[in-house]
């Protein structure tokens, strides 16, 4: 079976707005059938403690339709285990959202079916770029979270330095 890139995204928000203006653009692309949502997750910061939230308080009028699938990829983010999250400020909330790309499974299997393969995939940033310390964070992050090996890590850190 062929799946589409995987990717995840980390949003803060000051309170409970994701339902008025989050979840509905959400529940558009889930609807579009361009995206599959994977995982949806919440924390908030309240009284200095950081606190995981349920969907149902978060979009209490069901507007993205999310059942986590049975055939998760392994080595997805956790909200639970973001180090990002002790960021968040007081009274804000974070959603974590990993989905997989469903547009572009039919042009893999294609791809595949013509005897060929992907030899790159590679998310540009809408700002342009990332600095180098906030790249060597995120490849530390996914060493610490055995999604990359020693040596994986260690060529992504050469290429990273190189650039």
């Amino acid at each position: 079976m062929a799946v589409g890139p995987v990717e995840y995204l980390v949003v803060t928000f000051p309170g409970g707005r994701f339902a008025d203006a989050i979840a509905p653009v959400l529940a558009d692309a889930v609807a579009s059938e361009a995206v599959r949502i994977l995982d949806l997750a919440f924390a908030r910061r309240a009284g200095g403690t950081l606190e995981y939230v349920e969907l149902r308080e978060m979009d209490p009028q069901g507007l993205v339709s999310f059942d986590p699938p049975d055939d998760l990829p392994p080595g997805l983010p956790r909200i639970t285990g973001l180090d990002v999250l002790e960021q968040l400020s007081e009274e804000s909330s974070a959603a974590l959202i990993v989905w997989e790309d469903l547009w572009s499974v039919p042009l893999t299997r294609a791809v595949q079916e013509a005897g060929g393969q992907l030899l790159a995939h590679e998310r540009v940033p809408a700002d342009g770029g990332d600095d180098v310390i906030t790249l060597l964070e995120r490849l530390a992050d996914l060493k610490q979270r055995g999604v990359l090996s020693d040596a994986e890590f260690a060529a992504q850190k050469a290429r990273i330095l190189a650039d």
